[in-house]
C-alpha cells in the first residue's frame, strides 16, 4: 500500500505530531509499506530519504498558550498537485486535517481515500481560526474526509464540538525499543542524588513554573535531590532560571532540547519523571515514554493525562497548579523506595499496551476498512468519471 502521512506542523521542530508520523512512518516501512511524510519544514530533514516531501515554510503563530508552527502560504496548490498525481498515494492520512493551510488544501486537492487524526483537545487554530472561512471549508472538507480517528476521548470530545459525528479512538503510541529499561543513564547524573525529570516544551501551559515552586518545599525537605529540565524555549526558559536564582534553588539543571537517541537516558537517570501541565492535553506520551522505561510518573489530573494513568496503580495524579499538593506526591515518593518500584513496574505494563507496532496495526487495519467502504468507493469512481470526459474534450 502507498500511504501519505500528511503533517500541518514544522517537521524540523519536536513535538507530538511529528513524533506520531515519525513512529507511524517507521512502522509501515518496516512491514513493507512503501509511505511519504508530507510537511512544512524549517531546515533540510535527511533522516528520512526521499520518504520526506517538504511543502510549505512554516510560520510561529501564538495560540492558547503555545506556539502552532503552521504554513499560511496560499500558494501551495500546484505543489500539491504535483506530488499527488506523481505518488498516486492509495490512501492519504491527514493528522489535524483541517488545520490551515497544508492539511486542509491536500484534502483538498486529494482524490483517493482520506483518514484524519485529531490530536488536539482545545484551542487550536483550524477550528476557530478565520471562522466565517473556516465553516464554509469545514463543511467542504469533510465530505471528503472517509475516516476519522481522535488520539483520546478528550480528543473526540473537543473535536465533536466543531464536527460532530462518529470517532474511532486510538491512542498515540511508545516505542518500547527504544524507551526501554536497558538504556543506560547519563552519568553525570548518576552521583547518587535523587532525580526529578521534567521533559516537554518550556511554555506556560507545561506547567514547569509550578514545579519549580514545588521543588523549593521538596529541596528543604529531601537535599540529597535534582530538578533536570529536559526540553526546547528560550523565553521561558529564561524567566524559570531567574526564578530558581532569586529562590536560591541548587541542583536545577536545564537541559534544553536533547536529541531523540538521547531522550531515553534521561528517562532512564530519573527516580521520578514529573509532567505538571496545567491542560490542554489530549494524551500523554511523555508519560508513556517514562513508564516503559520503568520510571515512576506523578502527573496533573488531567483529562489527556488522567486517560493513561490509572491513580495510585501505574502512577499518581494531582491536580494541576497546585505546587502544594505535587510538592507532598513528590516527597512520598521519593521518601519510599519500594512504592517506586511498585509503580515502576506497573506503569510498564501499562506501557506495553500502547507499542507501536500494536498501534500501527491498528490504524492499517482501519485503512483496510475505509478502503473497503462505499462512500470511498463512489467518490473515486465520480473522480475517475470526470478525469474520463475531460479527457475525451481534449481529444476532439
Amino acid at each position: 500500500m502507498k500511504i501519505a502521512l500528511v503533517s500541518p506542523y514544522d517537521f524540523a521542530y519536536p513535538g507530538g505530531v511529528a513524533n506520531h508520523i515519525s513512529a507511524l512512518e517507521h512502522r509501515f516501512t518496516k512491514m513493507g509499506h512503501q509511505v511519504r511524510i508530507i510537511a512544512p519544514a524549517s531546515k533540510a530533514i535527511s533522516r528520512f530519504g526521499d520518504r520526506f516531501i517538504p511543502i510549505g515554510k512554516p510560520r510561529p503563530i501564538p495560540t492558547s498558550g503555545s506556539i502552532a508552527r503552521v504554513t499560511i502560504s496560499l500558494r501551495l496548490a500546484s505543489r500539491i498537485k504535483e506530488v499527488l498525481d506523481r505518488e498516486k498515494f492509495d490512501i492519504v492520512h491527514l493528522h489535524e486535517p483541517f488545520m490551515p493551510m497544508l492539511c486542509s488544501a491536500v484534502l483538498r486537492f486529494s482524490n483517493t481515500a482520506n483518514v484524519g487524526t485529531f490530536h488536539a483537545c482545545q484551542g487550536r487554530p483550524g477550528y476557530n481560526f478565520g471562522r466565517p472561512i473556516s465553516t464554509m471549508m469545514l463543511k467542504r472538507r469533510l465530505r471528503k474526509l472517509d475516516g476519522k480517528i481522535a488520539v483520546s476521548k478528550p480528543a473526540t470530545e473537543f473535536v465533536q464540538k466543531h464536527v460532530p459525528g462518529y470517532y474511532n479512538i486510538i491512542p498515540n503510541g511508545v516505542d518500547l525499543e527504544r524507551f526501554s529499561p536497558d538504556v543506560p543513564p547519563i552519568e553525570e547524573f548518576s552521583d547518587g542524588k535523587l532525580n526529578i525529570l521534567f521533559v516537554g516544551r518550556l511554555e506556560k501551559r507545561k506547567g514547569a513554573g509550578y514545579l519549580i515552586k514545588a521543588y523549593e518545599q521538596v529541596k528543604r525537605e529531601f537535599a540529597n535531590c535534582r530538578l533536570i529540565i529536559v526540553g526546547p524555549g528560550t523565553r521561558l526558559r529564561r524567566k524559570y532560571e531567574k526564578q530558581v536564582r532569586r529562590a536560591g534553588l541548587e541542583d536545577v539543571v536545564f537541559v534544553g532540547y536533547v536529541e531523540d537517541d538521547e531522550l531515553p537516558r534521561y528517562y532512564k537517570t530519573a527516580d521520578i519523571f514529573c509532567a505538571p501541565a496545567t491542560g490542554q492535553e489530549s494524551f500523554g506520551i511523555v508519560l508513556l515514554e517514562a513508564m516503559a522505561v520503568g520510571t515512576p510518573v506523578v502527573a496533573s489530573n488531567i483529562e489527556g493525562y488522567a486517560s493513561v494513568i490509572t491513580h495510585g496503580v501505574d502512577g499518581w495524579l494531582v491536580p494541576p497548579k497546585d505546587e502544594i499538593k505535587l510538592a507532598s506526591s513528590l516527597l512520598s515518593l521519593m521518601n519510599d523506595k519500594p512504592l517506586r518500584r511498585k509503580m515502576a513496574a506497573k506503569g510498564r505494563i501499562t506501557a506495553a499496551d500502547y507499542s507501536w507496532e500494536h498501534i500501527a496495526r491498528r490504524i492499517l487495519d482501519y485503512y483496510l476498512r475505509v478502503l473497503s467502504e462505499p462512500p470511498w468507493k463512489k467518490r473515486f469512481q465520480e473522480s475517475e468519471r470526470k478525469l474520463s470526459l475531460a479527457g475525451q474534450k481534449g481529444g476532439r
